[in-house]
């Protein structure tokens, strides 16, 4: 019998207003919001109480988040897209083309939520593109982020990506079409996932994930599978924060001759002597750079 100020619940599918729950039973229920001010997402602890004259549940509070990976839009705003993550699988391959910048930008919210992360080069079936790829894989490595190749079409390095991902709450994130749901449907075979061809005219991916659902990996652990997005840019309340997303510029920086060096023009710069003498890479840098001019602008635009 229910608690009659309302059940302890995981959510784990979104369909905007609406979303399916985990009682601490494992039964699934369908559940809608109570008001408007609540904003759960998937992955959030939530409180919910059986409604009389429906089959669905009502939630009526949520509780505090240990992190939550969350984007700016273009206004400045906060739009959370999924809470209390341990790791983010940060997905790229040869078509569509790597953006490496975007990849930058989700391993940049990975650090400033206290997440791992892990970046998954996908269709290594591709042979051109991945040697193409192959310099920017060792940079990533050579930083200290651990770097998987994958074939979610024949198998390959899906062993490596399951034990890196077994036991944690993980989501997959970047680029549409770059075979986020394929790899999925690999990982978890009750997964059921609809996937779709990339565009021949813009080698772009349709988006093939409408909700956000939690799916649970045979060896224990979840994964949170979440719309592509073309755009992402993370959250981030101060532009003196970004320099902590980027780790071989966070670990520089604490030589800086002065603990508010924004790492561009300022003397005594340690990221600065690093990335001369090729330390860092400087297209990281690069991307460092960008997101702080990003990150700056978009807090302007907030007030």
């Amino acid at each position: 019998m229910s608690d009659p100020r309302g059940d302890d619940a995981l959510i784990i599918a979104t369909f905007s207003r609406r979303m399916h729950l985990r009682l601490e039973d494992g039964a699934v229920v369908n559940a809608r919001i109570k008001g408007k001010k609540l904003r759960p997402v998937c992955g959030d602890r939530v409180t919910a109480v059986p409604l009389d004259a429906e089959e669905d549940w009502l939630i009526t509070a949520v509780a505090p988040r240990v992190n939550e990976l969350s984007r700016q839009n273009t206004r400045g705003g906060h739009e959370v897209l999924a809470a209390n993550l341990d790791c983010l699988a940060v997905v790229a391959a040869g078509v569509p083309a790597a953006d490496w910048f975007v990849v930058d930008r989700y391993l940049a919210a990975a650090a400033l939520m206290n997440a791992s992360a892990l970046l998954v080069f996908n269709k290594i079936d591709l042979v051109d593109e991945l040697t193409a790829a192959k310099p920017a894989l060792c940079r990533y490595s050579q930083a200290g982020y651990e770097v998987i190749e994958t074939c979610a079409d024949d198998g390959r390095g899906i062993a490596a990506l399951r034990r890196a991902l077994d036991g944690k709450t993980s989501i997959i994130v970047g680029q549409s079409g770059v075979g986020k749901s394929s790899l999925i449907n690999r990982l978890s075979s009750a997964a059921g996932l609809r996937t779709a061809e990339i565009s021949n005219a813009r080698k772009e991916g349709r988006h093939t994930t409408v909700n956000s659902q939690m799916i649970d990996l045979p060896g224990g652990g979840t994964i949170v599978d979440s719309p592509g997005v073309r755009d992402f840019a993370p959250y981030i309340e101060e532009p003196a924060s970004v320099a902590r997303g980027f780790i071989e510029i966070d670990a520089a920086a604490k030589d800086c001759r002065f603990g508010n060096c924004r790492h561009l023009r300022e003397p005594g710069c340690a990221v600065k002597r690093a990335v001369e003498r090729a330390a860092i890479d400087e297209r990281r840098y690069e991307s460092y750079r960008r997101l702080l001019a990003l990150t700056e602008k978009l807090t302007q635009d907030r007030f």
